[in-house]
């Protein structure tokens, strides 16, 4: 059922393997604005057959995903093994407080081991950033970046990219990209491996993105990766179409980066009235989880014309079966798909 020369879309990009020549998908960064847009058009055909009553295909059938998760996860890690299964495959789940890691085994024996097992696809989550392509270069299958400390979250960034394509469809726009529009992300910029790559693919995709965030959440020199940078959040909402709401990665944070959840929410948080600020059909998104009455109220967060965040989430189902199709091609000998160079 996959989609390959024969896509309605297929002047888009090279033909066969060159549309998308890599092994892995470690992160946004390493993907051309055309590669980005095949896998975008390859999760078509998932997002309408997960709106089918049957939900099943043997696309991957006899093939074994591991989902190496060594950071929580309910989302991600759910969408993945949907994904996997929806495609046929044997779905296999490691979860970090399960694995030796806790025992002192290193992360390079860890993929070794995995290696050894014969996985055809391995998803990773780690908590380090660069985990994944240390993991990658040790293993002889494709890995998939599920999110690696502070540095990327490709499909994240692919499925919000999706989510709002078809959102903007259902308006009448037409346009295959985001030429033209502005979006704003809002949030724990520092900390965000969301806002990183949906930075890289909304502007590949031709966005103007403005990041908003208190001084102390915003990375230093961010401007340089051509974002807009702003700290007054109803200034940054002038004129945006899509507004990006991010949680505060308490996790992720060691001192004092705010003075309080109150008043973040009074400066950062997305209300109604603060929305009113916007453009009248200005989108709202989150890549949750949400913290309600902090970064997002829930009269905002549940508005039916103007919030797609449930939207997101099953586009991420979509997104992740098309990157798990597309990627074991090769092992599969899907014709076209053989070596990309």
């Amino acid at each position: 059922m996959a989609m390959t020369d024969t896509s309605p879309h297929a002047a888009r990009y090279p033909a066969g393997a060159q549309a998308f020549p890599h092994r892995d998908l470690l992160g946004i960064g390493q993907l051309e604005r055309h590669e980005i847009l095949f896998l975008l058009d390859e999760a078509e055909q998932w997002v309408e057959l997960n709106r089918q009553r049957t939900k099943h295909v043997d696309a991957l059938a006899g093939l074994t995903i591991i989902n190496a998760f060594f950071e929580n996860s309910t989302r991600t890690l759910l969408s993945f093994e949907i994904a996997g299964k929806r495609l046929g495959a044997d779905v296999v789940n490691m979860h970090a407080a399960q694995s030796s890691v806790k025992k002192g085994e290193t992360l390079i024996d860890t993929a070794i081991t995995l290696n050894a097992m014969r996985a055809d696809a391995i998803v990773i989550r780690h908590g380090s950033s660069g985990a994944t392509g240390l993991i990658a270069d040790k293993v002889d299958c494709p890995v998939l970046n599920a999110g690696d400390g502070q540095h990327e979250h490709p499909t994240q960034a692919l499925l919000d990219a999706l989510a709002l394509r078809h959102a903007l469809r259902e308006r009448g726009e037409t346009a295959n990209d985001f030429t033209g529009l502005t979006v704003v992300i809002c949030g724990d910029i520092l900390h965000s491996r969301v806002a990183r790559s949906n930075l890289l693919c909304l502007q590949a995709l031709g966005a103007t993105v403005r990041l908003c965030a208190p001084p102390a959440l915003m990375p230093a020199g961010i401007e340089a990766m051509g974002a807009e940078v702003f700290h007054d959040f109803d200034a940054a909402l002038d004129g945006a179409d899509v507004v990006m709401m991010l949680r505060l990665q308490t996790e992720r944070m060691s001192g004092q980066f705010i003075p309080s959840a109150r008043e973040y929410h009074h400066l950062y948080g997305l209300t109604k009235t603060r929305l009113a600020g916007a453009k009248d059909d200005t989108l709202v998104m989150h890549p949750g989880p949400m913290n309600r009455g902090v970064e997002i109220d829930s009269e905002v967060a549940d508005m039916i014309d103007r919030s797609i965040i449930t939207r997101q989430v099953e586009m991420g189902v979509a997104i992740r079966m098309a990157c798990l199709d597309v990627l074991t091609r090769r092992a599969r000998g899907v014709a076209g798909w053989g070596d990309a160079a």
